[in-house]
């Protein structure tokens, strides 16, 4: 065939030309399709979804801290207070945004520029809210920021509460301090609410009651521009203040224990002592004074001590350095729970106890004292053992023994025991020291409490795969036995085991975990909490073997053979009697301990006292005279019960936050409104 005609090839061009017009139209429509979905998915089906993130990301939550509650003593005396001071804070966003404000802060504030910069830079801190660079600013520096706006963009002052020691050093290291959350605490805390600008109880009821006083956040919603600039508030939730914690202590008798502790350490440092021929060092030592029949710590007292208020608003490099220096005996160590003693004959106790009620001896067993205990059969080693004071008593019975402190009498029970294992086993001394709590802490709710311990052949052996230099053996020889029996060795007890050890024996045998709170009340005076005592044990003493030893501890005070009745002469003990023991232990290489344990009145014991005072050389000398004092005092100011309620709160103490973050404040005085339109409550008075 010939050539396709003009025509032809004319109408084959417009049918492609038609395909391709409806193949691009199918296309637009499809696009067309395409981005209406979209458009619906986009505007309706995903519209919840993507207006709810571009709200997250205007709003920022920002925690409140609640102020911390109260620490009062059994009376309602303030121990710990709370005071409102002004902090400037900048948020770390602005500070970037704007980098004149550093200089212009470090300026006001009188510091170099590092220190301004430093507190910026915590990490621990949101860049949406303020970082806290300087506490306690006066008003005019609050005043002249607030002025000149222009020279401080993002900077802000706010108010917020620090702690007050209305009583200075009293109870220190019973109520130790705050601090700064630290990351590692954050990391686990955060979840309840604690951020980086929390302070959080580091040490002693701070630490311990945490839960207690820390409060109840509030939070604050803010507004925020996409380039992280605070806008507004869209609301805020109050905090709620924590509660006020009730202590056992008596403030009064607390102040009468640490001056008599502190004045007779003072007396006795860089003294010459003539019987052990030797200059005494600078003395540390603590006291404790305890309920029997309940527990109750009613005075702890450490010396050196410090002031805690230190602490407030960060602790300074220097005066860190100052706390931890050796040089100054470490005053943050609370030693009535974590100094650890060697007893000497306040050991006694648990020799005489075991003794009695093994039927190794009873009240009438007489033991002859030459003036010295010999070892049978010994040859190689130390075989003979001598009275401290070089005595000779001839035939004594327990009664005397324990007046007398007869060292060469308890030699004896303890070789005895060691002779007849088969009859009263391997450690009957040391089962009575652990049925009167020596070896394990006492439970006492206060961080850090030291465990003690009581010298026996497994302690021995333990040491020995420990630190095997120091000592060198195993093993448990006769002469271990006779050091152990009467409080040396490696025995090791802190004075608040000691007070409560011999507590269990003054009131029959109910050995107490020792109480240092009662109790937590509101700001209202309501009870939140009550804090019961506690019993960890019984110490099984038949009531005439009992009798017989309390005769020999009030012998000890008050008889003509008494180690303390010099100490004691002319005490009223027709209206006061007392039972005790001293004890003078050595230690390789230093002056011996002083201890002094005593409770009365002896028949119906309301107080127990144990005085220790490292290196400070005799019980009677040193530990006693601090007991007596403290004793006097107690017989003329009787301690009253617990006084749930507010109590004689100090003006100013912080008990709430109000609304909008102003500061409700609780005092003595009537109500009434502060100048910045909060609040000021009533505090309730105390209830018996």
């Amino acid at each position: 065939m010939g050539n396709m005609s003009a025509v032809e090839s004319a109408e084959m061009s417009q049918k492609r030309a038609k395909r391709r017009t409806r193949a691009l139209g199918f296309a637009a429509a499809a696009l067309f399709a395409g981005m209406l979905a979209r458009l619906y998915s986009l505007q309706i089906l995903q519209a919840p979804l993507y207006q709810a993130q571009a709200t997250a990301n205007q709003v920022r939550t920002v925690s409140v801290e609640p102020p911390r509650g109260l620490i009062l003593d059994r009376n309602g005396r303030v121990l710990v207070g709370n005071q409102v001071v002004e902090v400037l804070a900048v948020s770390q966003h602005a500070a970037t945004t704007y980098p004149k404000v550093v200089p212009n802060l470090a300026k006001l504030l009188g510091v170099p520029v590092s220190q301004v910069t430093l507190a910026l830079n915590n990490s621990q801190f949101s860049p949406y809210e303020p970082t806290p660079v300087a506490y306690g600013i006066s008003k005019q520096k609050a005043i002249y920021v607030q002025e000149h706006a222009a020279q401080f963009p993002g900077v802000i002052t706010e108010l917020t509460t620090q702690r007050t020691y209305p009583e200075g050093s009293t109870a220190a290291q019973v109520l130790g301090y705050v601090g700064q959350i630290k990351p590692s605490q954050l990391a686990k805390l955060s979840q309840k609410g604690y951020t980086a600008q929390s302070q959080i109880g580091l040490a002693g009821v701070e630490a311990t009651y945490e839960s207690y006083l820390r409060g109840v956040p509030g939070q604050t919603k803010l507004e925020v521009t996409a380039s992280g600039n605070v806008v507004g508030t869209l609301g805020e939730t109050a905090p709620k203040p924590g509660g006020n914690l009730v202590l056992s202590i008596d403030t009064s008798l607390q102040k009468v224990v640490e001056q008599a502790l502190g004045s007779e350490i003072k007396a006795l440092s860089h003294t010459y002592d003539p019987y052990f021929h030797t200059y005494l060092p600078e003395l540390t030592g603590a006291a404790v004074v305890e309920n029997p029949n309940t527990g109750s710590v009613l005075a702890m007292a450490s010396f050196p001590s410090y002031n805690p208020s230190i602490w407030v608003g960060g602790i300074s490099t220097k005066n860190y350095s100052i706390l931890t220096n050796p040089a100054n005996n470490y005053p943050l160590i609370n030693r009535a729970i974590q100094g650890e003693y060697t007893p000497g004959s306040t050991f006694k106790l648990a020799t005489a106890s075991a003794a009695l009620n093994s039927g190794l001896v009873t009240p009438y067993t007489l033991i002859h004292d030459p003036g010295y205990f010999a070892i049978p059969g010994c040859t190689v080693g130390k075989c003979s053992f001598h009275n401290s004071g070089g005595e000779s008593l001839g035939n004594i019975n327990i009664v005397t023994a324990l007046s007398a402190s007869d060292d060469v009498f308890f030699y004896t029970l303890g070789y005895r025991f060691y002779v007849a294992t088969q009859q009263y086993g391997n450690t009957p001394i040391q089962n009575m020291a652990a049925a009167y709590g020596w070896g394990s802490p006492t439970g006492i709710n206060l961080p850090g409490e030291a465990s003690g311990m009581v010298d026996s052949l497994s302690l021995r052996q333990e040491l020995h795969k420990l630190y095997p230099q120091a000592y060198p053996y195993a093993n448990w020889y006769t002469a271990d036995q006779l050091e152990m029996a009467f409080g040396q060795g490696e025995t090791l007890i802190t004075p608040l085991q000691m007070a409560n050890a011999y507590a269990t024996f003054a009131n029959g045998g109910t050995r107490y975990v020792p109480r240092i709170a009662v109790g937590v009340v509101n700001g209202q005076g309501k009870v939140i909490d009550k804090f019961a005592p506690k019993v960890a044990g019984h110490v099984k003493l038949s009531a005439y073997n009992h009798a017989a030893m309390l005769a020999g501890f009030e012998g000890a005070v008050s008889g003509p053979l008494g180690t303390a009745s010099g100490a004691f002469q002319g005490f009223p003990f027709n209206k006061f009697p007392l039972a005790g023991k001293t004890g003078t232990a050595s230690v390789q290489g230093l002056n011996p301990n002083s201890w002094f344990v005593a409770f009365g009145p002896a028949q119906s014991p309301q107080y127990v006292v144990s005085v220790v005072i490292k290196e400070g050389g005799f019980g009677a000398s040193a530990a006693a005279p601090v007991a007596r004092k403290i004793f006097e005092y107690l017989l003329n100011h009787p301690v009253g019960p617990v006084k749930f309620g507010v109590g004689h709160l100090a003006a100013g103490s912080i008990a709430a936050v109000g609304k909008n973050g102003q500061v409700t404040t609780t005092t003595a005085a009537n109500s009434k409104s502060t100048p910045s339109g909060s609040t000021t409550t009533t505090a309730a008075k105390s209830a018996g």
